[in-house]
């Protein structure tokens, strides 16, 4: 499989032009800081601002040069946290699975409301994301369905049952709204892409991803030390063989312009100049 020259040139599509060259030295990509210890998570907005979740729960908001915002270290009531959802700068979402709650935050990280999802029959998920009209998708597996809720937490829209629709229907880990699809991703199933209306549009078996991102028309997943990036819908599949001395990696994110890796309860940002040239 043909490999991309520039590692995130291949992650946002900017210049995605397949090479038979060797990979490039991407050790050498400039370290633009550190942040955090002893973190178990971290998301960044499309604003640059960073969040960062360490071992206690507590949640720190940093803007693009570092500088700290707002903490909510209010855990205890919710438990511990399970995924954080920053697609909407103004609304962070957070999502305590073993007690069932989604809390939405505003952007100083106080709490919007709160939604009880079992009051909702939802008694099991692992899987929530902001939807395109500033609600909450979320997949019921029990009753095997995609559901969109309001504010409240009203089941406002509801897919078919997955257990008619396939014969080996997903359990998926990650939801991903953007550009008017809803992306699943389950990494023993692989990847399905539908439209608003519950029409599945895509599916591939891309397995074993720790992570998955959408960037424009392009999804992102990480199997371990290697980046694969996918093009829904064709045959663009890419990887990348990621840094050798970027050991340990917990998880990581691309943006247009760095890369956020988080390894050993640090989080490294580096500079993408190849951004800059293009």
């Amino acid at each position: 499989m043909k490999c991309l020259v520039l590692l995130t040139a291949l992650l946002i599509g900017l210049g995605a032009q397949a090479q038979s060259d060797s990979l490039p030295q991407n050790d050498s990509l400039p370290l633009a800081g550190s942040y955090g210890k002893r973190l178990i998570d971290f998301a960044v907005d499309n604003l640059g601002n960073i969040f960062l979740v360490n071992e206690a729960g507590e949640l720190k908001k940093l803007n693009a040069r570092g500088d700290s915002m707002a903490v909510f270290n209010d855990v205890k009531r919710y438990g511990k946290l399970y995924s954080i959802d920053v697609t909407n700068p103004l609304k962070v979402l957070l999502y305590y699975r073993d007690f069932g709650t989604i809390v939405a935050l505003d952007r100083f990280l106080n709490i919007r409301n709160s939604i009880d999802v079992r009051r909702r029959d939802i008694m099991r998920s692992q899987a929530v994301a902001q939807s395109f009209d500033n609600g909450v998708w979320i997949y019921d597996e029990l009753a095997g369905k995609l559901k969109r809720l309001d504010d409240n937490g009203v089941v406002i829209s509801e897919t078919a049952d997955f257990r008619l629709l396939f014969e080996d229907p997903p359990t998926p880990v990650q939801i991903a709204d953007a550009d008017r699809l809803v992306y699943l991703y389950d990494p023993a199933k692989g990847l399905f892409v539908l439209d608003y209306f519950g029409t599945v549009r895509n599916r591939v078996a891309l397995l074993g991803w720790q992570e998955m991102q959408v960037i424009g028309n392009r999804v992102i997943g990480r199997k371990d030390h290697v980046l694969e990036s996918y093009v829904p819908g064709s045959l663009q599949l890419a990887q990348q063989v990621l840094p050798a001395s970027w050991t340990d990696i917990q998880k990581l994110q691309v943006t247009i312009d760095k890369i956020y890796c988080l390894r050993n309860g640090i989080l490294f940002v580096y500079l993408n100049k190849a951004a800059e040239k293009e």
